[in-house]
């Protein structure tokens, strides 16, 4: 198979760090803020930023009904930080009347982990990962719910200062999903030169 062209959601964001991660695992990574970029692409990334001027800015750009078309339609997606808030069907916390691109079952608590200050990094194991993930939290939400399709990959000790011997499982906080082909994760895998969760999102795109 031809090596995917991947877009990077880019009108608000951490685009560039995205778009180097792809860049080193050699496929193709585009900027896309228009309707006609979206239809070139064969997969998507959204990337952490401020979820609210995402979908105001996919609005006043006349792109969010595009974005939620093309997801609908199978189009494979990974949301990190904010865009695991634009992928996610429904919200808690959310600023008043925020909308999202919707695609993934879940329900995601914005800023849930605090405020900036709050922001913390972690070693996060995986179901579908040798080793742990260095995982940078900043402003991070958590799925408080999963629909039965969602596959869950990972999950963290509610907040921060949680001990890493912590022993009540049941109350750890979801921080990686899949559903199909769309991925999702709390925080910035972009962060640093880790790129499994790259390489896992092109699996989606290319199988």
């Amino acid at each position: 198979m031809t090596s995917p062209t991947i877009g990077v959601f880019a009108l608000q964001g951490d685009v560039r760090e995205h778009v180097q991660a792809l860049e080193a695992l050699g496929v193709r990574a585009v900027t896309v803020r228009r309707e006609e970029e979206l239809d070139r692409v064969d997969g998507l990334v959204i990337p952490g930023g401020e979820s609210t001027t995402m979908i105001k800015l996919a609005d006043v750009f006349g792109v969010a009904d595009a974005f939620r078309r093309r997801i609908a339609d199978g189009l494979p997606v990974f949301g990190t930080c904010a865009g695991m808030i634009m992928l996610a069907d429904r919200l808690v916390d959310g600023a008043e009347g925020q909308t999202t691109f919707g695609g993934l079952d879940v329900t995601v608590r914005r800023n849930a982990f605090g405020r900036q200050v709050d922001s913390f990094e972690a070693d996060v194991d995986f179901t579908t990962f040798d080793g742990p993930v260095h995982a940078v939290f900043i402003r991070a939400p958590w799925v408080e719910e999963a629909g039965p399709g969602v596959e869950v990959l990972a999950a963290v000790p509610v907040g921060p200062g949680a001990a890493a011997g912590t022993t009540d499982r049941a109350a750890d906080r979801i921080v990686a999903v899949r559903q199909g082909s769309v991925l999702a994760t709390s925080f910035h895998p972009e962060v640093g030169d880790d790129l499994r969760l790259h390489r896992l999102f092109l699996d989606l795109v290319t199988t």
